[in-house]
């Protein structure tokens, strides 16, 4: 029998495209209480960092287990405040992974250092703590993991190889709202953690924003020196800080959200389990979660040796699709002065000729996961 996701739609043709995502079931589930912040907001006449900000700031660390959270202007942002604040300066490397969305690499730029790319895990695309030692230099200052897709890094092997070595960990956890490793919430994990709130994060905003977490006082108020100009007191600027600050509007909409997220998050962990049931024994490499880790399922990602006949095909059967990412960082022409070539990061090469993103957002119905699932084993 065909049940309906209580955030979605109760009417739609059996045969009506399904979207890679849709952001309205999430929209209506929370509209109250969005309407009434952005209403509450705009006869307020106090549009940045004010009492919406400290809010959600407070609220947000909470939910992660972190003692303070710093709003910002965006993930890029955060990442290279964060990087900042870790003492990252030009002349220094920070080893990222080398299959992850250029933003990683960009905010170790920003900052004028250069990112040193390491080979994942190739069941669970993130970095692989056992390649970290042979990659770090005199020059390393950082770690920085990313959960991808949701699913967290192994966050205790790499905590200990930065301990050994005396190095920063910096997770970038844009992708990984309400992840859980260990029984931990992603982001109280790192020396700090970087957050993005663009639209289609689990946790969105209207726009851009973005945050920081972590626990050291010092660090979170260096943090919102830098985010705004690089300022205490107006017109006193101690360091070269910049303009990131994440704004009332951004602020009260992801408050009204938040105390949705979790149920959020266990519905798509729910429709994970209906795609990894439904197509197992395809010829598809499927997502792993290993034991002990709870994914936050940004993404439901396989991959497929013929991906881009089989992503041609579901479109033609109204399949939305996307791909996360067609291009590695290192084979981008922003990255060309490091001089990697074709077959460097083998196996993260080999991932971005194969993966394919399938849909999967709060309020799919039972029917449409099942003409998902239908659809990729006839196409695969």
């Amino acid at each position: 029998m065909t049940t309906t996701s209580p955030l979605s739609p109760r009417t739609a043709a059996a045969d009506a495209p399904i979207p890679f995502l849709d952001l309205q079931p999430v929209y209506r589930a929370a509209q109250a209480a969005i309407d009434a912040a952005l209403l509450r907001v705009a006869g307020s006449g106090w549009f940045l960092l004010g009492e919406e900000l400290k809010a959600f700031e407070r609220a947000y660390a909470a939910s992660v287990g972190a003692a303070d959270c710093a709003g910002v202007a965006n993930g890029l942002d955060a990442l290279a405040l964060a990087l900042q604040a870790l003492g990252v300066e030009p002349g220094d490397e920070v080893i990222v992974p080398s299959n992850t969305y250029i933003a990683t690499w960009l905010s170790v730029s920003q900052c004028g250092a250069t990112p040193v790319p390491v080979e994942p895990d190739p069941q669970t695309y993130n970095l692989d703590p056992v390649r970290i030692a042979a990659a770090i230099t005199p020059r390393t200052r950082a770690l920085l993991p990313v959960h991808l897709y949701g699913l967290p890094a192994d966050m205790d092997a790499i905590n200990a190889v930065a301990a050994a070595h005396g190095l920063k960990v910096l997770d970038d956890c844009a992708q990984a709202h309400a992840a859980i490793y260990k029984g931990r919430a992603v982001g109280s994990l790192a020396d700090l953690s970087a957050w993005s709130f663009y639209p289609g994060k689990n946790l969105g905003a209207m726009g851009d924003g973005g945050g920081v977490t972590g626990d050291d006082p010092a660090l979170m108020a260096q943090l919102r020196v830098l985010r705004n100009y690089g300022s205490k007191v107006k017109y006193h600027n101690e360091v070269k800080g910049r303009n990131s600050r994440l704004d009332e509007i951004q602020a009260a909409v992801l408050a009204a959200k938040l105390p949705l997220l979790q149920a959020q998050t266990e519905e798509r962990r729910g429709l994970a389990a209906m795609l990894l049931d439904g197509l197992a024994g395809a010829p598809l490499q499927l997502p792993v979660v290993p034991q002990g880790l709870d994914s936050a399922w940004h993404l439901f990602v396989v991959q497929h040796d013929d991906r881009d006949r089989l992503q041609a095909e579901l479109a033609r059967q109204g399949i939305g699709t996307l791909i996360h990412y067609p291009v590695p960082p290192h084979r981008q022409p922003a990255y060309a002065e490091l001089d990697y070539g074709d077959g460097d990061f083998p196996i993260s090469e080999a991932m971005h000729r194969r993966v394919l993103s399938l849909p999967l957002w709060p309020g799919m119905t039972t029917a449409q996961v099942e003409r998902v699932i239908r659809a990729v084993r006839a196409a695969a």
